[in-house]
């Protein structure tokens, strides 16, 4: 079996390597991956702003099983899915409460685990979900980011009453619109500074596109959600513009301490929330969520994908998605494609 794996070997430098290919275990199972979608967490390392990861990169995956460990059922050889990338030891409470991504023992393929970015990985059998009929694998890569969206709206606790400003419309603060148009908010803004995050903005639902330095509805929004992160104003600017009671959802990874006016957020009593990864909340996890979304508006989201490449391609796709004049929203990589 061939079998290629991607490392980083400088800030700014990747490249797909030959590695062994690791049979599954009791309760794993490979799977040959079809696409894996670059990560804005990804571009962190990539641009030297986070620690380069020690193993494969890669956590938002779709594929075709084509291994099974032993003691594994319900999964076979050309089942079509999509991963979620969350170890847990699934005894804790928090764990058997559905809380397992807030396990002492968490890890999380891509990051600590060998991940996506090759074209096998081998995953416990309680990650694979089974795609729906109509969502193929560049759209089964989505559910792991469009999950995020979900969770954090979920957090928020939105409604058909509440109104939604999303600062950021890369591909957390897109797939955020079309998460928040399913469950049925009342109106939706946008932040975008760029043309081509505008348009795919609109092409989703949103209400109003603004810009990231006016960004003020022409209604206080009730929950506003934070996909920016980085070194931004964003969290001072949602204390500013949010109404009185209003939540805040920090989904954006910060790379210093962000600061905003304790007054404002203590006078208007705004809740902030940080919101991490996905989980299950009742009978439906929020991966459920995503490949419901995505079975019904997989039309408009898949315009989200601009860029595929072939992992041998890897260091150039890395370059677009780090890029936004390239027009790049979402880039994937196809590990079974050759350049």
């Amino acid at each position: 079996m061939t079998n290629l794996s991607l490392r980083a070997d400088a800030v700014g430098r990747v490249a797909a390597l030959p590695t062994a290919p690791r049979e599954p275990e009791a309760g794993e199972v490979r799977v040959a991956v079809e696409r894996c979608g670059i990560c804005g967490s990804d571009l962190h390392w990539f641009l030297g702003r986070m620690p380069l990861p020690g193993v494969c990169p890669g956590h938002e995956i779709s594929g075709t099983v084509d291994g099974v460990g032993p003691g594994v059922s319900g999964w076979n050889s050309g089942d079509r899915v999509t991963i979620e990338p969350i170890v847990r030891c699934g005894e804790c409470s928090r764990c058997k409460a559905g809380d397992y991504h807030l396990c002492r023992s968490v890890n999380l393929y891509g990051v600590g685990l060998p991940g996506g970015m090759a074209t096998h990985v081998v995953v416990p059998a309680y990650c694979l979900y089974r795609l729906p009929a109509s969502v193929d694998y560049e759209l089964g890569a989505l559910a792991e980011p469009l999950a995020v969206t979900v969770h954090a709206l979920r957090l928020a606790d939105v409604g058909p009453d509440s109104t939604v400003l999303v600062l950021g419309a890369g591909t957390i603060g897109q797939m955020t619109i079309a998460a928040a148009r399913h469950l049925g908010v009342r109106r939706i803004g946008a932040t975008a500074r760029y043309a081509h995050q505008r348009a795919a903005a609109e092409r989703l639902g949103c209400d109003e596109v603004l810009s990231p330095d006016q960004p003020r509805m022409s209604e206080r929004p009730t929950v506003v959600i934070e996909t920016v992160g980085g070194h931004t104003t964003t969290v001072a600017d949602a204390v500013q513009v949010i109404d009185a009671g209003g939540t805040v959802v920090i989904t954006g990874l910060f790379e210093d301490t962000p600061k905003f006016d304790p007054l404002t957020m203590l006078m208007k009593e705004v809740r902030i929330v940080a919101s991490m990864v996905y989980n299950r909340h009742g009978p439906a996890s929020d991966f459920d969520t995503a490949l419901d979304i995505l079975a019904t508006r997989g039309g408009d989201l898949r315009r989200l994908v601009t860029h595929t490449f072939p992992l041998t391609d890897a260091q150039h796709a890395f370059e677009t998605a780090a890029d936004k004049s390239s027009g790049a929203i979402k880039v994937m990589l196809e590990p079974g494609a050759r350049s």
